[in-house]
């Protein structure tokens, strides 16, 4: 057995003089079947009862095949003696099979969907080196594009829409969210912005927030400002953002005048407790339920709590020139107001103490900000956030049901137990992607999840090269939102399109496990989404809907596949993995080869053979 070694600092593998061959016998038993006759790197382990310098496969062999083994790793390192542990590190120009389909299954975690060089690059550089590229590209934001397309409504540029400039005006959020998920580098952060997006929710169902172009653009930037910072900023950001403020009823929220039988609103105290931080339960850091003596889960607040927290968030209002406290803004859709955070106005901001969860006393006669920060610290710091966010985060990108210990490693990972400052996204987001469970789900009959229409859609025309010759993906999604009962931004409530605790009344549920898109999946969004995906592969056009003539639709590109399709098995291996990760069913392949075999144009066998894939169990449920 041939080694390759890596030595600190490089990030390909090259064959050095003298390789050294080993005996298989010598690894410690559980390790017999995972050291592959491929291409082997030297690391140092340091495990119960073991200590010394094994060479293990790079293509099989990781921190998450130990854990899963049962091996109790004390320290890992590529043998410089610094302990890294470094999932994913590159092979070089030469990737294998089984490379690119674990470079696939990262993509399809972390990314809307890539198209196969991409994979490429990915398998090339290594998932950690590649994911911390990522990290380093700068937020590509919606509310240029809002302020482009304004500019030029105004200007006159579509008589139609100086006519009638709503139509325009209320898909403009839309065409901003469209364009930078077909077209911006920072892939990840615009995935993660999305299942963010389905924890603080906003919708453009408010009449209010889809006539003001800036409002939901302006949400939306901020969550992609935020997807690699702190939970804490991202907490006071979506408090103090317009959007939310109005979506929620924050905004204009006065002091108590008990003589007029006023008081605060509580709307958004509720939720702030509820959807955006703890959740309704004490939970231990597995996501497990804290219970009392009785048995009973120990709820995380009360009315009183709720009452007390309402106060913290009154006297908050729009900024901008001209406003009041009170104003409010139905038709001022061409001002920035949605753009700018919520000010306080002291006035009307609840005077006193106010004593919030486990009684921490916010004192009396400090300015109404600084309450809003105090309060903003409670809850960032409660022990439950950590569990309860991570857990969704997990949920809205890689699995449905993570295990206790799947989200016990996530959630140290926020309370800052991996070196970084407790809420640091980049951790969380390590922690998740890299996770034993997420890199080796297929051992789990309870890993996995079903993609929602949104990420099918946005995968078949990332994954297939939609192509516009102007560079414009405007999509007003309303065939997406028909056919499949939901869009980014659009959800029925602040409540998103499904719980995260659903369970579809049958096997799911008597097992105890979730599968919260299902709450969506009725047998008019199946055949909705089903038809939607045949659409957009054989009209070659239909992914955008958007206003003729004065924006483009773009196109399908199946050029490379249609090369491939004169050979089917070419062409189903390429699809399996881009599309299912090396996952693909025999079942599934059978069937599609059986079809293929009837096409002789290659064109209409390339169609066939990604509409077939796509529309069954292997890529719809994500495993």
């Amino acid at each position: 057995m041939c080694a390759f070694f890596l030595t600190s600092g490089e990030r390909s593998l090259r064959n050095r003089e003298g390789c050294h061959t080993i005996n298989s016998s010598t690894l410690p038993r559980q390790l017999k079947n995972a050291v592959s006759k491929e291409r082997i790197r030297i690391i140092r382990l340091t495990l119960s009862g073991f200590s010394g310098r094994w060479l293990l496969p790079v293509k099989q062999l990781s921190v998450g095949v130990l854990l899963t083994a049962g091996i109790p790793i004390v320290g890992i390192g590529d043998g410089d003696g610094d302990g890294d542990v470094d999932p994913g590190i590159g092979t070089g120009e030469t990737v294998s099979e089984y490379e690119l389909n674990e470079a696939s299954r990262f993509a399809s975690q972390s990314t809307f969907g890539l198209r196969y060089e991409n994979i490429e690059e990915i398998a090339k550089m290594g998932r950690n080196f590649w994911l911390e590229e990522q990290f380093d590209i700068p937020p590509t934001l919606h509310k240029p594009i809002a302020e482009d397309l304004i500019t030029r409504q105004n200007s006159g540029e579509w008589e139609e829409f100086v006519r009638n400039p709503l139509k325009l005006r209320t898909v403009i959020h839309r065409f901003a969210w469209w364009q930078q998920t077909m077209t911006a580098e920072d892939v990840v952060r615009q995935r993660v912005a999305y299942a963010l997006s389905q924890f603080f929710v906003v919708s453009d169902r408010a009449p209010v927030l889809r006539l003001n172009p800036y409002s939901l653009t302006s949400f939306y930037d901020l969550l992609l400002e935020n997807a690699f910072g702190n939970f804490r900023d991202l907490l006071k950001d979506v408090s103090l953002s317009p959007a939310m403020g109005h979506y929620l009823s924050h905004a204009n929220n006065r002091k108590a005048n008990p003589s007029r039988n006023r008081f605060p609103d509580e709307n958004f105290a509720r939720e702030v407790m509820q959807l955006f931080s703890i959740g309704l339960y004490e939970l231990n850091i597995d996501g497990s339920l804290k219970l009392d003596s009785n048995g009973e889960p120990i709820p995380t607040y009360d009315n009183d709590d709720i009452r007390e927290m309402a106060k913290i968030f009154t006297g908050l209002t729009y900024a901008g020139e001209g406003h009041y406290f009170g104003r409010r803004y139905f038709n001022y859709a061409d001002t920035e107001v949605f753009s700018l955070p919520m000010i306080m106005y002291e006035r009307h901001h609840e005077p006193g103490e106010k004593v919030l969860l486990n009684n921490t006393v916010v004192p009396a006669g400090q300015r109404g900000m600084k309450d809003v920060e105090a309060a903003i610290d409670v809850l960032f710091n409660h022990p439950n956030v950590g569990p309860f966010f991570c857990k969704q985060l997990i949920q809205r990108l890689v699995t449905s049901n993570p295990s206790p210990e799947y989200i016990e490693r996530v959630a140290r990972a926020f309370n800052g137990e991996t070196g970084r400052p407790r809420g640091d996204m980049k951790a969380v987001l390590r922690a998740i992607f890299f996770d034993p469970e997420a890199e080796l789900g297929t051992w789990s009959h309870t890993f996995g999840r079903l993609k929602e229409p949104v990420v099918r859609i946005v995968s078949l025309a990332r994954i297939f090269n939609y192509t516009s010759d102007s560079g414009e993906y405007y999509n007003t999604g309303f065939r997406l939102e028909f056919l499949a009962q939901q869009h980014p931004l659009a959800s029925p409530s602040v409540f998103n399109f499904y719980q995260p605790d659903y369970a579809p009344v049958g096997e799911i549920a008597d097992t105890q496990m979730v599968a919260p898109e299902f709450q969506i999946t009725t047998s008019t969004t199946v055949i909705g989404i089903t038809n939607h995906i045949g659409l957009a592969i054989f009209n070659e056009n239909q992914v955008f809907h958007t206003f003729r003539p004065h924006f483009e639709i773009p196109r399908i590109d199946l050029s490379d596949y249609a090369e491939l399709a004169s050979e089917p098995e070419d062409l189903i291996k390429r699809l399996d993995t881009v599309l299912t990760q090396g996952q693909l069913s025999r079942a599934t392949k059978n069937i599609v080869l059986d079809v293929l075999d009837r096409v002789d144009d290659v064109r209409q066998r390339a169609q066939i053979a990604i509409y077939l894939i796509m529309i069954s169990p292997d890529f719809v449920v994500e495993d």
